[in-house]
């Protein structure tokens, strides 16, 4: 095999352990994603799911990584074509919404980084940090097409963009547990997105 080969095999291998450490975190937390567990799921030895990673610690940052990336992909790519703003923060806060209420097949256990967030938050070390930086950078984007929908008459010039992402996060949170705890994703979806809109809700331009 040539050094080409083996290294995009390398890489589809890792790829495949980081999909099925973020399907088993999702529902069991960063702490129940094992070397043997990935090994046991993926027919490999654990000796070769640690040859990708070194370390545990190592593995849980890469699946946290690679969940990041997923959540991108279902819910920011689908709406960055959309005007920035409200439009954008429209179309986002809708995949967003839906990715809550049906997306299983990524996520089976839920929104994956409320369940991270709670996990570690009163821990210390890598993987806390690492779960915090991703979410301070989502809150970042949302605060930023808040202020450019402000910028735009969009939005009320007295809005408060970190107020407005916080309650935004919040009712997201409150839909998570109603889809998981309780088991009511569509009334809670319907909730969510009469309270998104309004929260979206934006005066007439003036003419």
């Amino acid at each position: 095999m040539s050094p080409r080969n083996s290294f995009a095999e390398a890489r589809r291998t890792r790829e495949r352990i980081v999909a099925r450490g973020i399907a088993i975190a999702s529902v069991d937390g960063l702490e129940g994603l094992t070397i043997g567990r990935l090994a046991t799921d993926l027919g490999m030895s654990k000796a070769g799911v640690l040859g990708h990673f070194g370390t545990k610690e190592a593995l849980q940052l890469a699946t946290l990584d690679g969940a990041a990336a997923a959540f991108a992909r279902l819910v920011w790519e689908p709406a960055a074509h959309e005007e920035p703003g409200l439009p954008r923060l429209r179309a986002v806060c809708a995949r967003w919404t839906g990715y809550l209420e049906a997306g299983r097949e990524i996520f089976p256990g839920g929104c994956f980084f409320t369940t991270a967030s709670v996990e570690f938050d009163a821990r210390d070390g890598h993987v806390r940090d690492a779960v915090a930086r991703l979410l301070r950078v989502w809150r970042g984007r949302l605060a930023a097409e808040v202020r450019t929908a402000v910028a735009a008459g969009d939005l009320p010039p007295d809005t408060d963009p970190e107020q407005l992402v916080y309650e935004l996060l919040g009712l997201h949170m409150a839909l998570n547990q109603e889809t998981q705890l309780f088991a009511d994703p569509s009334g809670a979806a319907t909730r969510t997105r009469r309270a998104v809109d309004r929260l979206l809700a934006h005066p007439p331009r003036r003419a």
